[in-house]
Order: C-alpha cells, then sequence, then structure tokens
C-alpha cells in the first residue's frame, strides 16, 4: 500500500508547484536515493494531469567518476546534447536523496570548473530561467544522520513541512513582497560584528511558497550590485567544494568581497578566484518558513529557516536579476533568532524585524505562530 503521505505530496508537487498543464513536457531528475514508488507516482500525477513525463538518472558515485575523467570535448558534447533537450521541456523536478553528502569532496577544483563552464553552468541558466521547477530532498538515513535525527524521526518532519499550507504563506508572503518592492535600502545586523548594507532599488521581488523547493517559504530578490557594504558573519556550516565549511566571514566594499575567511581558507578562496561574478552578491533573501527552526546543514532546508536570511555571493536568477554572472552560486545562511545571538534587519532605517520576528503591523502573519 502506498504511503499517503506520498500521495499527497505528489498531488502537490503536480498540481501546484509545477502546475503541470496538458501537452507540457516534465523531466524528473533523480540523484542518490530516491523512492521509486515516489517516482511512479510523479510519472502517474503528471499523465493524469495530461502531461509527457521524462525521467533522468544520475548517480554520485558514477558522476564523481565521469568528473575525475572530464575533458572540455566530452563536457561539450553532453551539452550539445542536453541543453537543446532541457529546452523542449516545461517543468523540472529535481529530487535528490542524499547517501555521502562528501561523495565530491575530492573532485579538484580545476574539474569543477571546466564542468561549471562548458556544461553545468549553461544548462542551470537556462533550466533556471526558462522552466516552472520545484527542488526537493528525499528523506533518506544518511539525510538524517546529518539532521541529527532518527530516520522515522526526519520522514515526519519532511512530509510535515513539504505538505504545509503553502497558500497561506504565499498570502502572507505578498506582504513583504510589497514592502520589499517600496524599499532600496537594506541593512542587517548581527551576532559577531555583522552590520551590512545595500539597495534592492528595482530589482524584482520573487516569493517562494511551495512553487519552487519543498521545503519552501523564501522572498528573495537581490542587491544592486555594485552597493554592498559592510560585514557579514554566517552562524550555519555550509559545504565548500565538497567539503564542510564553517564560521564564513565576508567583508564587502562597493559590492564585492574584499575580505574572506573560514574554516576552509584554501576551499572558500579558490571558490572566490573561479570568476569575477562569485565576489558579488547574485541573490538576497528572508526565510519564513515556521517548521524549519534549525540548521541541517542541507542548503533546500537551512535556507528557509524562520528567522534567518542569505546572502548569495556568485549568479543571480533571471526572475530577479541585478546583472551578475558567474558559475557559483553559494547560498550561506544567518539566523537571527535569539538562540543564535539575535538580529535586526532594516528597510530604510525602519527596524521590521528583530530577533527574527517581524515587528511592523502589515508583516505579523509572516511571524512563525501566525504560519502554522
Amino acid at each position: 500500500m502506498i504511503d499517503p503521505r506520498m500521495e499527497k505530496l505528489a498531488d502537490l508537487m503536480i498540481g501546484y508547484s509545477v502546475n503541470v498543464q496538458p501537452g507540457e513536457k516534465a523531466l524528473i531528475n533523480i540523484g542518490g536515493d530516491v523512492s521509486e514508488e515516489m517516482v511512479c507516482l510523479l510519472i502517474d500525477r503528471i499523465a493524469k494531469a495530461g502531461g509527457i513525463p521524462f525521467v533522468q538518472l544520475n548517480n554520485p558515485r558514477i558522476d564523481r567518476a565521469l568528473a575525475l575523467n572530464s575533458s572540455e570535448e566530452q563536457l561539450k558534447m553532453l551539452l550539445s546534447r542536453d541543453l537543446p533537450f532541457m529546452k523542449e521541456i516545461q517543468c523540472y523536478i529535481s529530487m535528490g536523496g542524499t547517501v555521502n553528502s562528501t561523495e565530491h569532496a575530492d573532485i579538484p577544483d580545476e574539474i569543477t570548473k571546466l564542468r561549471q563552464t562548458h556544461y553545468g553552468t549553461p544548462l542551470l541558466e537556462y533550466r533556471v530561467n526558462n522552466t516552472k521547477w520545484v527542488s526537493m530532498q528525499w528523506p533518506t538515513p544518511a539525510g538524517a544522520q546529518q539532521a541529527g535525527m532518527s530516520t522515522e524521526a526526519f520522514e515526519d518532519f519532511y512530509f510535515d513541512v513539504c505538505t504545509l499550507d503553502y497558500s497561506k504563506m504565499k498570502a502572507a508572503s505578498e506582504r513583504l513582497e510589497a514592502r520589499l518592492a517600496r524599499t532600496d535600502k537594506v541593512r542587517i545586523v548581527g551576532p559577531g560584528d555583522t552590520d551590512i548594507e545595500f539597495s534592492i532599488k528595482g530589482i524584482p521581488i520573487v516569493v517562494c511558497a511551495g512553487n519552487m523547493n519543498l521545503p519552501d517559504g523564501e522572498i528573495f530578490t537581490a542587491p544592486v550590485k555594485e552597493t554592498v557594504n559592510g560585514v557579514i558573519s554566517y552562524n550555519v556550516g555550509t559545504y565548500c567544494q565538497g567539503r564542510p565549511c564553517d564560521n564564513v566571514r565576508l567583508v564587502f566594499k562597493d559590492g564585492k568581497v574584499v575580505e574572506a575567511t573560514a574554516s576552509d581558507q584554501k576551499g572558500i578562496e579558490e571558490t572566490f578566484n573561479s570568476d569575477e561574478g562569485a565576489r558579488y552578491v547574485g541573490e538576497f533573501a528572508i526565510g519564513v518558513n515556521p517548521m524549519i527552526t534549525k540548521p541541517f546543514r542541507n542548503t533546500l532546508f537551512d535556507e528557509k529557516i524562520a528567522g534567518s536570511i542569505h546572502l548569495t555571493p556568485g549568479m543571480a536568477y533571471g526572475m530577479a536579476d541585478n546583472g551578475n554572472r558567474s558559475k557559483i552560486h553559494w547560498d550561506m545562511v544567518l539566523i537571527q533568532n535569539p538562540e543564535y545571538g539575535g538580529g535586526e534587519i532594516y528597510f530604510d532605517s525602519e527596524l521590521v524585524r528583530k530577533d527574527g520576528l517581524f515587528v511592523v503591523e502589515d508583516l505579523l502573519p509572516l511571524n512563525p505562530e501566525n504560519l502554522m
């Protein structure tokens, strides 16, 4: 018997997240350990919606072996095969299942750059900007271990957070969208010496409420490229070059990272030297998911933490474009809840969120107690 939670999730993904319409082609991209039952359910729901389903299977260990033996000729050939196919796709569903989160940790930096330049970045830019897409991570034992939870508890949490009432979140998020749309200067103050300011004037605002990621819960835009000034110290661990990276601290001057320190100093320097755009910010977002209250070292979850922000070096998304181009898009998270050191967000010098909670009347519906 199929788990009814899977059926509820499949209905949400196909009917709401990517909203498959008759005649649309939908690609399900599978990576790692993912439930075959869930994939079959998605195929069934796509077909019932009148869509045409496709499935692409990837294996992290096999991908590593290919990566270590990459060549420019090989990658260009792969792109010439895969990009035309992607241009035929209207809906894209990415399903990952963590087996070993550091599987690619020993891939040399020069190979990573080669793969990004001649394959990954062109495909990603087209897909993100031209398809209806949703990304998700299937709850695996390895994912549960990474989250510090039992497998059963992680599965329960996963289905609850992925099938939250996203229509309610969307309605509340539209208030923040309106606020951001009339904002020029954003200032963020946080733990340590975090104090950073930038303009978002004229940059589109995007609400993510179950329609791009599962779990979801963020509102994003991008800074005007050369306006970022100050210091930010992130308090959520991330990965750099496939390796754990903690205590990231960045200093910005006129939009550019001029100083960067982290537990993996070599990795962070290599990343920011990958191209010119890597040192500029491509995204600013505010996390609002009320069920995600602690970091998992998994970006798909961590960037949605209620009371968090992420300020992302690298490529800007076309839907909120500040003109920055890069091979990287590195989401790094700062939590401003009291147990993580607190902090404030100001829009045009007005305090709008303190210690993770919105304090202005129109944004109160986005506080966790009002979204559950």
